[in-house]
């Protein structure tokens, strides 16, 4: 594949990201803002310094909690989406015609269908998210490694068991070869879920109901996310790379004499 070719399809990866970033824009906005508000209110209800739920006069709000949920919430999403296309854009290179004889537009879905697990489904079972009032501010720093350490090692024996499943296809079929390589990745991933430190800051009066729904509100965004982005993307992709034949001057198709 030539650097012009790469150059296009980052182009329209950071394009589908975009517009996948829109959607979970729109999921995030109306799914999970409203368990965020929940939960802020429930921190300045307990917080040391409020009283009757109401919480210091002489504390300054240096950023509105109104241009956190609209102005601050598009610039995060929509940022993250276009970075996260390129990425996967360039993740699509290297893959179309290794993990198979597959489309552009089917290399597409299984990228996303198989990154969605590997980034965020993985980490998220041993690390997931939380909502405000959850966690203390001095344990953020180590969270957020362990977090990314349980992302990296996930992300490195997704590509590991992708090749093992490679290799054996010839030899077990690739049925067969799936099936091992899924159960590789389900052993060696075990080990690590076990022996990574747990984090459960999550205060004993939290109502359960909203941290369950906030973190489904997550993963949904996350979700739709990345089916938007295998969508936008496959089909951007498709048209590059295997444009349909062209239109005659009588509108039927011309095809390759044989």
């Amino acid at each position: 594949m030539n650097s012009a070719t790469v150059r296009n399809l980052l182009v329209r990866g950071m394009l589908a990201g975009l517009a996948a970033g829109v959607l979970a824009l729109v999921v995030a906005y109306f799914l999970g803002e409203p368990y965020v508000d929940k939960a802020i209110g429930l921190e300045e209800a307990h917080s040391p310094g409020s009283a009757h739920g109401h919480s210091h006069e002489h504390e300054v709000e240096v950023v509105s909690r109104s241009l956190q949920s609209t102005a601050g919430l598009a610039t995060g999403v929509l940022l993250h989406g276009v970075a996260f296309g390129g990425i996967a854009a360039l993740a699509f290179c290297f893959a179309l015609g290794r993990v198979g004889r597959f489309s552009p537009r089917a290399t597409a879905l299984l990228l996303s269908g198989c990154a969605l697990p590997a980034v965020y489904v993985v980490p998220f079972l041993k690390y997931p998210a939380n909502p405000p009032a959850v966690g203390e501010g001095d344990t953020i720093g180590r969270r957020t490694a362990l977090y990314f350490l349980m992302m990296l090692l996930s992300v490195l024996l997704a590509i590991a068991v992708t090749l093992l499943g490679k290799r054996l296809a010839p030899t077990l079929g690739t049925w067969y070869a799936t099936v091992v390589a899924v159960a590789a990745f389900a052993v060696v991933i075990g080990p690590a879920y076990a022996f990574l430190p747990v984090v459960n800051e999550v205060p004993k009066d939290f109502p359960a109901t909203l941290l369950w729904r906030f973190r489904l509100s997550a993963l949904a965004i996350q979700v739709t996310q990345w089916a938007a982005f295998g969508l936008f993307f496959g089909e951007l992709a498709q048209r590059l790379l295997s444009p349909g034949p062209a239109p005659s001057p009588s509108g039927r198709a011309v095809t390759a004499a044989r």
